[in-house]
């Protein structure tokens, strides 16, 4: 049913293909970015400076997988800082750490990585697929790409530098996968970016685009009343917890869309140390959740966030996600999430979007209510992509049970585009700027990946 899948299924007997493709699949909630005891500090009264360790979080791995246990995730990567010389605590300790953590909580399939210093931009989280070379595999990339593990700060901090470590990303077999982190959280403006500009995420992933993949669609540090996701500019928030390149219609991620560029989105806990304890952040699966469309395998569980099978969503507002694309008239293929669907122009298709509610409570011990779903459809060559967006609220969609239902007739675009959804508790139109005081939990948003429209 994914395209990824194609050259699987025209092999596969003839008996039931799509039931092979999708067997034993479900929705497999995770976060990509969890920080540890191996988050260190540095004494720099030394040459070399001496790791501190504790220093930016005071949680073990274990105890991290145990709470992502808790709140119930599938999966999680444990992601620490880097820093000068800060490969030999990963080879020496947090590898270590990574495999007793494993051992203690199995029920969690735990991926090997880190968050990488990015050489001219901030930080990403690099996911390394599970085997016998995991370790090696992260050690030698941190070691000789990470813009941290220098001594002399700034000697590695160029585009090139970056280039350089996506082309030795994308020979390595198992791929590694990497996801840019709050690609926003510098931006002095809106529409006025700060470490990241749109024009490198393009450029990086088109330097390795089975390898960078996408973007923390909704940052972490949620917990905060302050700034939220740490976004510390007042001019440059988050709006509806997600980070301004996703929630802006027609902004930076609709722009790559358009252009028909396979950019996903995510959302994370960015856990350092939580609420209870002081912090400002949500332990993994508290607050966040990314749900990949997987068996609970971490090979498929990679390939599902390669192939943007997957949906971001805060507060548990929803649990399942289906969004497909198709001939209005039930002819030829459906479109899902990842999936590029040829349309001939003006053809009338056919857009449905069912989505689940929970039936426990959140970690807030509320049931979040959803006030309305949105589909957005756009289309055009990227620079200035032509939006619709139709807006449905309980008067509009259909509901069986916890599952709830909205579609859309509408001409196929003239030049291809894509489809994508969101929904909140909330009744704002569009996701508002967060402001202090803000409570994260009354202002929940879930957002899809997108069908690509091709002809």
């Amino acid at each position: 049913m994914y395209h990824l899948f194609l050259l699987a299924l025209l092999a596969a007997p003839a008996i039931s293909p799509a039931a092979d493709i999708d067997a034993g699949r479900d929705w497999q909630p995770g976060d990509h970015h969890v920080h540890s005891e191996w988050s260190v500090d540095w004494d720099r009264s030394t040459t070399p400076p001496t790791p501190i360790r504790g220093g930016d979080s005071s949680y073990s791995r274990t105890r991290n997988a145990e709470q992502a246990r808790h709140f119930g995730l599938r999966w999680m990567v444990h992601t620490d800082h880097g820093g000068p010389g800060h490969s030999a605590v990963t080879r020496d300790h947090a590898y270590p750490a990574l495999l007793l953590a494993r051992q203690a909580v199995p029920e969690v399939i735990q991926f090997n990585g880190m968050e990488f210093d990015v050489p001219a931009g901030e930080h990403a989280s690099l996911i390394i697929a599970p085997g016998p070379q995991e370790g090696e595999q992260l050690f030698a990339i941190e070691r000789d790409y990470s813009r941290g593990e220098p001594l002399q700060d700034g000697s590695r901090d160029t585009h090139q530098h970056m280039l350089d470590a996506l082309a030795h990303m994308r020979e390595l077999r198992p791929l590694p996968l990497m996801l840019i982190n709050h690609p926003s959280r510098t931006a002095t403006g809106v529409g006025q970016w700060g470490e990241v500009e749109p024009a490198e995420l393009t450029a990086w992933h088109d330097a390795a685009p089975q390898v960078l993949v996408g973007m923390e669609g909704a940052p972490g540090h949620q917990a905060t009343r302050t700034e939220r996701g740490l976004y510390r500019n007042a001019a440059a928030p988050t709006f509806g917890g997600f980070d301004q390149m996703t929630t802006q219609v027609g902004g930076v991620w609709d722009q790559m869309l358009a252009a028909g560029t396979r950019f996903w989105i995510t959302a994370s806990s960015d856990s350092h140390v939580n609420v209870r304890d002081g912090g400002s952040d949500f332990d993994p699966g508290e607050y966040s959740k990314t749900y990949v469309w997987a068996r609970p395998e971490a090979d498929d569980i990679l390939s599902g966030v390669r192939a943007g099978r997957m949906f971001a969503v805060t507060g548990d507002l929803i649990d399942a996600l289906e969004l497909t694309v198709q001939a209005a008239d039930g002819s030829g293929a459906v479109g899902r999430m990842g999936d590029s669907l040829t349309l001939a122009a003006g053809t009338p298709m056919r857009v449905e979007l069912r989505v689940r509610a929970p039936e426990g409570a959140n970690a807030a011990g509320q049931h979040p209510a959803l006030q309305q779903l949105q589909l957005i459809v756009g289309s055009g060559d990227g620079k200035a992509p032509q939006m619709q967006t139709r807006r449905f609220t309980a008067k509009e969609w259909q509901q069986d049970g916890a599952w709830y239902q909205v579609s859309w007739q509408l001409p196929a675009p003239a030049g291809g585009g894509f489809v994508r959804a969101r929904g909140s508790n909330t009744d704002e139109p569009t996701p508002l700027a967060d402001i202090k005081g803000e409570g994260p939990w009354q202002d929940l948003w879930f957002h899809s990946n997108p069908v690509f429209i091709s002809r």
